[in-house]
């Protein structure tokens, strides 16, 4: 048995249904990619004699797109199925991607990363849509770690393979990552799209749709989208935009410090990672919740505050462990909520879009807090949100576990 929170009673004794493997080994090929263009993409852009704030907004486009159609995304998922739109999605990828390889101008690269919004957000909306229907209820939280984890490793080790393309040309990584997009699509259509025995789309789906409105009513879900808007800022905003930047001044070796604290922030989330998903399964999902996020803010606190710069690479270490300590359960909390006998698509969509918006406005006002007063002040408020975000956790009752 397991409680309606997913906590875990036999869980260690059962395997990973063998479509959510196929999910997890995706989303690696899929971050892997993305890992070998991100960091030639602003490059490639300002090959069209462009200036830096529109070689930057080529990153900033695709995010804007998948925020946009987010809300889209989610009534695909409810009205086509989450199989047959995450491949629609990878697949728009797979050609916005190739079309990149081929742009001749920068109006173009721009279009074609829109497009790549466009489909991002349907992969992964439906992704996680998937994830929660066909994970065993006394797993999630596992489930929803290893899927963290494939997109971890994957964006760690492409930019090394990306660096490796580098000398070949800024044309070649987009080919390869689309290429390699082409066969996650085709995979995920022949064990997740109705051919052969190992069908889900063709299977009947006698779910109800589950409403925004229903889901705002659940406390949970309610502090998981204000946690996620948090996470959003914290982790994937201000960390990989505005942390470098302040490395690079605060530090007499800013440009390796800033370096290396991203590598050493994903070396700690992927530790974490290896025990926090049992952890939320066991223990359920409120306090890994509180306890990363309380982790993460204080140390992005700290961070703003430290002159040494040894301290600040541990800090970032231990604010990988918080945000690994933290993400699945929140993944698992929106799973929670719409349960594998509902379909979701829009209720995802929400949760998506509150990680997205964090994360396009989080470096833009931090930036202007750090021109206008310091960047102590951007970590002060940035880690603030983030406790925040661990006490709306205080008030949400979680159910009792039970025994098997």
């Amino acid at each position: 048995m397991s409680t309606p929170s997913g906590q875990s009673l036999q869980g260690s004794q059962q395997k990973i249904p063998a479509q959510i493997r196929v999910i997890i080994v995706a989303a690696f090929v899929i971050a892997l990619g993305f890992g070998i263009i991100a960091p030639i993409l602003p490059q490639f852009a300002a090959s069209f004699d462009v200036g830096p704030a529109a070689a930057a907004a080529i990153v900033s486009i695709f995010a804007l797109f998948r925020l946009l159609f987010a809300p889209v995304s989610g009534r695909l998922t409810e009205r086509w199925g989450e199989p047959v739109t995450y491949v629609v999605g990878v697949s728009i990828v797979a050609a916005s991607t190739i079309l990149c390889g081929f742009a001749e101008s920068y109006t173009q690269l721009m279009i074609f990363r829109a497009l790549g919004g466009v489909g991002s957000t349907m992969f992964t909306v439906s992704a996680m849509a998937l994830i929660a229907r066909l994970s065993p209820d006394n797993m999630r939280g596992r489930i929803a770690g290893r899927y963290s984890a494939s997109f971890l490793i994957g964006n760690i080790a492409g930019p090394v393979l990306g660096a490796a393309l580098a000398g070949f040309g800024y044309r070649l990584a987009f080919f390869i990552y689309g290429g390699a997009l082409i066969i996650a699509a085709a995979t995920v259509f022949f064990f997740l799209a109705g051919v052969g025995k190992r069908r889900v789309a063709r299977e009947p789906d006698n779910r109800t749709i589950m409403k925004l409105g229903e889901a705002w009513q659940v406390p949970s879900f309610r502090s998981s989208i204000f946690s996620g808007f948090a996470h959003g800022w914290n982790n994937f905003g201000v960390r990989v935009a505005i942390i470098p930047l302040f490395a690079a001044q605060a530090f007499t070796h800013g440009d390796a410090i800033a370096g290396f604290a991203l590598a050493i922030f994903a070396a700690g989330n992927a530790l974490a990672l290896t025990v926090s998903g049992k952890l939320s399964d066991t223990y359920g999902r409120k306090f890994p919740i509180m306890a990363g996020l309380a982790v993460g803010g204080l140390s992005t606190i700290a961070m703003g505050y430290v002159s040494n710069e040894i301290v600040f690479v541990v800090l970032c270490a231990v604010a990988g462990m918080g945000t690994g300590i933290m993400n699945p359960s929140l993944m698992a909390s929106v799973a929670d909520t719409i349960s594998s006998k509902r379909n979701g698509g829009r209720v995802m969509a929400m949760y998506q879009m509150s990680m997205d918006f964090g994360s396009i406005i989080g470096p833009i006002l931090v930036g202007v807090i750090a021109e206008a007063s310091n960047y102590s002040t951007g970590f002060l408020i940035t880690g603030l949100l983030a406790l925040a975000g661990a006490a709306t956790w205080f008030w949400v009752r979680t159910p009792p576990r039970q025994s098997a």
